[in-house]
């Protein structure tokens, strides 16, 4: 994961172990030196979930895309996080550009929809059908924070959901999973980002089914093959027989 710090001129921070740990104090991965942030303010640790911020004790609060947090958040690519003055952008590593496309589903689209997470929009559930834009003549405008409009567009085409900036603006670019994108192909799961509004790409059709390998069984062996050698056998047969004998005979000798 990388950090970018849109209002900041510091270079991206680099992320690849399970757990980061961000304050003011010099012992963290990531010191922020700003008056409003704890010396030990929050950690994001990567589990099955994710990564997972969790706000330390007596620190601040911390906003997740303007929303306030006060004790954990499942973080994705594409998310801003506030500590006081400093903003912090999570871009996923792989530029969502050079990912290798998804197979194409057997009709050539499936159900997708937008699911809006972030900003006014947040709560709606927006269907693609054959497309869907966004923007000052569509069914939903986006407006940015300093009143300008902007305007992007999903469609289908050979098989692949393409999103396409119609209008952005320089200041608020558009971005997938936090990297500033113009036109691509999406998959399941991708955020979109624009300014304040953030959208989760839903197409569960979209994801190849898994598949099924069978594993090889080994060839099947009779129950006395895995006892031992066949003279091994015999020779519990005979043991079998001669203790059953005794017994008998002892029986028979006491009656």
């Amino acid at each position: 994961m990388r950090i970018e710090f849109p209002n900041a001129a510091r270079e991206d921070f680099h992320w690849t172990q399970t757990q980061l740990r961000i304050g003011s104090a010099s012992d963290n991965d990531l010191v922020l030196a700003t008056s409003q942030t704890a010396p030990h303010h929050l950690r994001i640790q990567q589990d099955r979930r994710g990564w997972v911020l969790q706000v330390l004790p007596s620190a601040g609060r911390i906003y997740v895309n303007a929303r306030p947090v006060r004790e954990r958040a499942l973080l994705r690519a594409g998310d801003v996080v506030s500590v006081g003055d400093s903003r912090m952008l999570l871009r996923a590593d792989v530029d969502p550009a050079l990912r290798p496309p998804l197979g194409v589903p057997e009709q050539g689209r499936c159900t997708v929809a937008l699911r809006a997470v972030a900003g006014p929009l947040s709560g709606r559930v927006l269907p693609l059908r054959d497309s869907l834009e966004l923007g000052p003549q569509g069914c939903c405008p986006l407006e940015l924070p300093q009143g300008e409009a902007a305007a992007l567009r999903l469609f289908w085409q050979d098989g692949q959901l393409l999103l396409e900036a119609i209008q952005s603006s320089a200041r608020h670019p558009l971005r997938v999973n936090g990297v500033a994108a113009q036109k691509l192909a999406l998959q399941p799961g991708d955020q979109i980002g624009l300014a304040m509004h953030r959208f989760v790409v839903d197409g569960p059709g979209m994801e190849p089914e898994p598949e099924i390998v069978m594993p090889e069984l080994p060839p099947e062996h009779l129950p006395e093959e895995a006892a031992g050698p066949i003279g091994e056998v015999w020779w519990l047969i005979v043991t079998a027989a001669v203790l059953a004998l005794g017994i008998a005979l002892v029986l028979l000798i006491r009656f």
